[in-house]
């Protein structure tokens, strides 16, 4: 489209939202024409050091600022929950406006992976009966999710000009549904050292401690501490998460020096260094590699748990939902037809409901994600996975979900940590034509016409009522005492 089209009054109408549908208390002196692409705008003004507030106010003077919001300002959970609301009550007031606007309404949110997953968990949670697709404008560090469906992962241009090329792109753009997963921790919380279960612990954002337990739970004790949450991207342990975990210590010490994406993107290479990931055989103890430190146990059909072997060189496992990891890499890669036959292996489709395994021995075996067609240890392909930690010789390793890392202690007694993901539902996402994740039910994909139906409407009853949903929305809200400028 050409710029001066793209300037024109015409052009940007078609994604203001009334004031009226904004704010429940003003009135309507006339209708305007239905929007053909309303959208709201949620921002997180401290991503990509001054990126963030530019794009705020470039957002702000170009459309409804009612419409535009600052996530360092209000939550995304309260901004939707009023909202949808006031939408309620004008249909109910047989508003055929409010109607049509609300089937048509999208969300553009702009920050890092961690602001994003933050947004996405609460239209999940909402339950809406129209939930708007959701477009993601790279902010962060890694950017894997706008990556994933074809937003680029460089920082963008907050110029007027960039922001309403953007807008024509989310116009143009096709929904895609996406796999949201459940985690469950459960751990005793330790009697003593400075390994309390809530801080300084620090677990992400994304974990919120759970006290309902099922009555058949075996870890319903007692002593015990169960933390649930989602991601959308990938769960990681072992040493990537470790380097992961330094580059957010560096990051919360000396913020001044994370302000620019390469910048920050060469700091995590030589921490990757510093950590020893790249000679990981001479300065990592064969007692954190995978088979050492954890039982791992996959379900591939409903109740059928099955251990999963994990080869003793293995020093980092990435459960993977997107076709992004580490900044764009596809670590699953796609099987060819021998793999798929012998292995029951499937390429990686983002609404399958299942998850990619892969296990990596260190940075080396990392690099070969660079060549064609490169991908790491092929480990399973499952939609509820399990690790079971007991006592040995590691009293910690590092964890970490969709860029948010944490130290995770161990048991060190005859206890047991277990960490437990799970299907749980989907949300839609914007995703330009030519994005590389792919939709089972594509006709384009790969597989796409014999690929199993899933019953994701008959659930495996045993499934207790933590593994239904990430947590009510009000859980999802960041904390007020937290920098949210940390979400990576």
């Amino acid at each position: 489209m050409a710029s001066s089209d793209l300037e024109s009054d015409q052009f940007i109408k078609q994604f203001c939202v009334p004031n009226y549908i904004l704010v429940s208390d003003s009135e309507a002196d006339h209708l305007p024409d239905l929007p053909e692409c309303p959208i709201l705008v949620f921002i997180n003004s401290r991503s990509g050091g001054q990126l963030g507030g530019d794009l705020l106010i470039t957002y702000r003077s170009l459309l409804n600022k009612n419409q535009v919001f600052d996530l360092g300002e209000e939550a995304p959970d309260s901004a939707l929950r009023r909202l949808y609301l006031n939408l309620e009550r004008l249909k109910v007031q047989g508003d055929e406006f409010a109607l049509k606007l609300e089937e048509k309404l999208k969300i553009i949110v702009a920050g890092g992976d961690g602001t994003a997953g933050w947004l996405l968990g609460v239209v999940s949670d909402l339950k809406l009966s129209k939930p708007p697709a959701v477009a993601t404008v790279p902010l962060g560090t890694g950017n894997n999710l706008p990556f994933a469906f074809g937003w680029g992962k460089k920082n963008p241009g907050t110029d007027r000009y960039s922001v309403l090329s953007f807008l024509d792109q989310v116009r143009k753009a096709k929904e895609m549904k996406i796999d949201s997963w459940h985690i469950l921790m459960r751990m005793r919380a330790p009697k003593e050292g400075s390994c309390d279960p809530i801080a300084p612990l620090e677990l992400p954002h994304s974990l919120h401690k759970f006290h309902r337990l099922s009555s058949t739970d075996a870890f319903s004790v007692e002593g015990y501490d169960t933390f649930r949450g989602g991601f959308w991207n990938y769960f990681s342990m072992g040493m990537d998460a470790q380097v992961s975990y330094a580059f957010h210590a560096e990051r919360k010490l000396h913020p001044e020096r994370f302000k620019n994406q390469l910048v920050n993107q060469g700091t995590y290479a030589k921490i990757g260094c510093t950590q020893g990931w790249y000679f990981a055989s001479l300065f990592h103890p064969s007692s954190r590699n995978m088979a050492q430190l954890c039982k791992v146990s996959i379900m591939k059909r409903h109740g059928d748990w099955q251990d999963l072997q994990i080869p003793q060189s293995i020093r980092s496992i990435v459960c993977l939902n997107l076709p992004s990891f580490c900044g764009g890499f596809n670590p699953w890669g796609t099987p060819n037809i021998r793999k798929r036959r012998d292995r029951d292996l499937t390429p990686p489709f983002v609404d399958d409901g299942l998850l990619e395994v892969v296990g990596f021995r260190n940075a080396w075996h990392g690099m070969i994600l660079l060549a064609p067609n490169g991908h790491g240890t092929r480990l399973a392909q499952a939609y509820r996975i399990r690790f079971e930690f007991n006592k040995g010789a590691a009293d910690h390793t590092f964890m970490r979900i969709d860029g948010e890392p944490w130290k995770q202690p161990l048991p060190v007694d005859d206890d047991t940590v277990v960490v437990e993901i799970s299907h749980l539902s989907q949300v839609k996402m914007l995703a330009t034509h030519d994005c590389r994740s792919k939709s089972v039910y594509d006709a384009s994909s790969p597989m796409s016409n014999d690929a199993d139906e899933r019953d994701s409407d008959n659930e495996d009853e045993s499934i207790s009522e933590e593994f239904r949903k990430f947590g009510a929305a009000d859980t999802l809200k960041i904390p007020d005492d937290v920098d949210i400028s940390q979400l990576s």
